[in-house]
């Protein structure tokens, strides 16, 4: 019997899939799981504030049983820039019309090409045939990767820019909710039986690892979930956001 399922495993195809630990990233591994897929999960630890949601990602790894899950470290804070990487204040208490107008201090530089480029990298190395990203271009806060043209770009990139995809065996970018708004994210998930408390979304959590419940990112997902009808298992400080 372990001979044989060892077999299986070896017969499916290979994806890498970016988790970062928040609702849009552990939907897309819950997708990808769905396709029967032989998962390595990558995160990135850049340093960066809400460190905590590595905790969320090692849980819903371990949750969803992926085959690996690696985390890389990577000192964002050395370049800044970002109240993400510095001490840069996190805006707090935006209205919807803000957190949508222009893009935000939270913004990380090149972020998203960074991992992506880790994933590229990882996805050659392992002979896998898909990379899964959890960008999203609608309820999102303007980040300038998120949106389909990068990941358009990003594919071409990776096409001319790997030994794989000269010879015609490239990997393919996939960002499956990048039109979903966090409502139909959220319901996508529940529908593919994802527990949410595994997931962690705030950009400046309380020491405790309690999320703040007023930053961009507390909005957007309380939003989400109660567009969506459902309640939000977040546990938020005193002073949240209704």
């Amino acid at each position: 019997m372990k001979l044989l399922l060892y077999f299986s495993q070896m017969d499916k195809d290979k994806a890498i899939v970016l988790l970062s630990g928040g609702i849009d990233s552990a939907t897309t591994l819950a997708i990808a799981r769905k396709e029967g897929l032989d998962i390595t999960c990558l995160s990135f630890d850049y340093s960066q504030r809400h460190k905590y949601e590595l905790n969320a990602a090692t849980r819903i790894a371990k949750a969803l049983q992926v085959s690996e899950h690696i985390i890389i470290e990577i000192d964002l804070r050395k370049f800044g820039g970002s109240a993400l990487t510095s001490s840069i204040d996190v805006p707090k208490g935006r209205t919807d019309r803000e957190i949508g107008k222009g893009i935000p201090i939270t913004y990380v530089p090149a972020r998203n090409t960074i991992f992506l480029s880790y994933a590229l990298a990882l996805a050659e190395v392992r002979g896998a045939k898909k990379i899964f990203i959890g960008a999203n271009a609608v309820d999102f806060s303007g980040y300038p990767d998120c949106r389909p043209e990068y990941i358009r770009a990003f594919q071409k990139l990776a096409n001319v820019a790997t030994k794989s995809g000269v010879e015609g065996r490239g990997v393919t970018i996939l960002a499956p909710l990048i039109d979903f708004t966090k409502s139909e994210i959220i319901q996508q998930g529940m529908k593919l039986k994802l527990d949410y408390s595994l997931t962690f979304s705030c950009y400046d959590p309380v020491a405790d690892g309690i999320a703040c419940g007023e930053c961009d990112s507390c909005i957007i997902r309380k939003k989400g979930f109660a567009e969506a009808g459902m309640p939000d298992p977040t546990k938020y400080t005193s002073k949240v956001i209704v």
